[in-house]
C-alpha cells in the first residue's frame, strides 16, 4: 500500500473537487448501454428544471463503495438544474446551494465545477451520473473514471421507497463482506504494507505519560484542501521530552490490529543507509512508542485491520 509519500495521487483524481464529482468508465460499451435507455438527443436536463435531487449512492461500477486500498466513495451531494445552463450544488462550506455554469461538451458529456461527467439516466425521480477523468480532451479509462453516482428526489425517497436519505447512503452488506475479506488478509501477515489498507477510522495514539504528546496533523486532503479523504494518509506528530538524545525522524509504520508497529518507509535516507536507519527506527518504535503510547488500530466499518500511517517523531534530550 502506498501512503503519504506519494500523496495517493490516484485518489486525488477520484475526489470530488469540493463540489460534486461522479465517476465511472467511459467505454464504448457503456455508451451503447446508455443508448438503449434513451437516444442522446432525448436525454437532457431540460425536463427536470427546478427539481432538487439528493445523492444516495456513489459506487464503483462493481457495485462496491470501496476499492482495495480502502478508498471509500461517500454520497453527500445535493444538486438542482436551473434552465438553461446552471447547476446548483450544495456547498458544506457555504451551507447553501452554489451555482455553477453547466457546459454541454458532446454526446451526453457535460462539464461543471471543473469536472466532466456523462449523463446516464434522467427522470423526474432520479438521475445517474458517471464521473469522467479527462486529459488532453480524451476520456481516461480505469478506476479514475469508474464511479457511478445516483440521485433521488425527496418525494421519491419518502413516498415511494418509504425510507430516508441517510438509510440509502449507508454501506451495503456487500461492502461489509468486502472489507471483512481485506481485513482477514491483513491478519495473516499483519506487518505487510502491501495488504494493509487505509482505515476510515484512522489509528489513534494516546499518551501514557505527561512527557509525551501526540497530535494528528493532517485534518484534510493537502493536495485538494478537503477534509473528506484525509483518512487515506493519516499523519501524526509525536514528541518525546525525555529521549536519549535530540532527534527528528519522519517515517511510516504499519499498525496491526494488536497495536504493533512495523517501520516501513523512511524519508531523507540514502539507499545504502536504509537498512541501518530502519533498524534504528524500529528500535525507537519498540522502546518508546510501544511503551509510551496506547496505540488503537485503524478500523473500517467497525472492523479493525492493518493500516499504514506517517509519523513525524521528535525526541528532546533532558538530563
Amino acid at each position: 500500500m502506498k501512503v503519504h509519500f506519494k500523496l495517493f495521487s490516484i485518489y486525488s483524481l477520484l475526489i470530488f473537487s469540493g463540489t460534486f464529482l461522479f465517476s465511472c468508465g467511459g467505454s464504448e460499451q457503456q455508451n451503447s448501454s446508455d443508448k438503449k435507455q434513451k437516444p442522446d438527443k432525448e436525454l437532457t436536463f431540460r425536463e427536470i428544471n427546478g427539481i432538487r435531487y439528493y445523492e444516495v449512492k456513489r459506487r464503483f461500477s462493481n457495485g462496491l463503495s470501496f476499492n482495495k486500498d480502502g478508498f471509500m466513495q461517500i454520497p453527500t451531494w445535493i444538486i438542482e438544474y436551473k434552465h438553461p445552463d446552471t447547476m446548483l450544488a450544495y456547498s458544506p462550506e457555504k451551507k447553501g446551494m452554489e451555482a455553477f455554469y453547466l457546459h454541454f461538451d458532446h454526446g451526453r458529456v457535460y462539464n461543471f465545477a471543473r469536472e466532466y461527467f456523462r449523463l446516464r439516466k434522467v427522470t423526474k425521480d432520479s438521475i445517474v451520473l458517471q464521473r469522467l477523468e479527462v486529459k488532453a480532451r480524451m476520456i481516461e479509462g480505469g478506476e479514475v473514471s469508474d464511479v457511478i453516482s445516483t440521485y433521488y428526489t425527496m418525494d421519491y425517497i419518502q413516498n415511494v421507497l418509504k425510507t430516508t436519505v441517510g438509510e440509502l447512503q449507508r454501506p451495503t452488506k456487500a461492502d461489509t463482506a468486502y472489507i471483512t475479506s481485506l481485513s482477514e488478509r491483513t491478519y495473516r501477515n499483519p506487518g505487510n504494507p502491501d495488504t494493509a489498507f487505509a482505515a476510515t477510522e484512522p489509528v489513534i495514539f494516546k499518551p501514557k505519560s505527561n512527557f509525551v504528546t501526540a497530535a494528528k496533523i493532517n485534518e484534510r486532503d493537502t493536495m485538494n484542501n478537503r477534509q473528506s479523504y484525509a483518512y487515506m494518509y493519516p499523519e501524526y506528530r509525536l514528541e518525546i521530552k525525555r529521549a536519549y538524545r535530540d532527534f527528528n525522524y519522519r517515517f511510516s509504520v504499519v499498525v496491526d490490529v494488536k497495536g504493533n508497529l512495523y517501520v516501513n518507509r523512511v524519508e531523507g535516507v540514502m539507499p545504502d543507509d536504509m537498512p541501518a536507519r530502519k533498524k534504528l527506527l524500529q528500535g525507537i518504535t519498540d522502546v518508546y512508542l510501544k511503551n509510551l503510547f496506547t496505540v488503537i488500530p485503524g478500523k473500517t466499518l467497525g472492523i479493525p485491520h492493518s493500516s499504514e500511517v506517517t509519523i513525524n517523531l521528535k525526541g528532546i534530550f533532558s538530563q
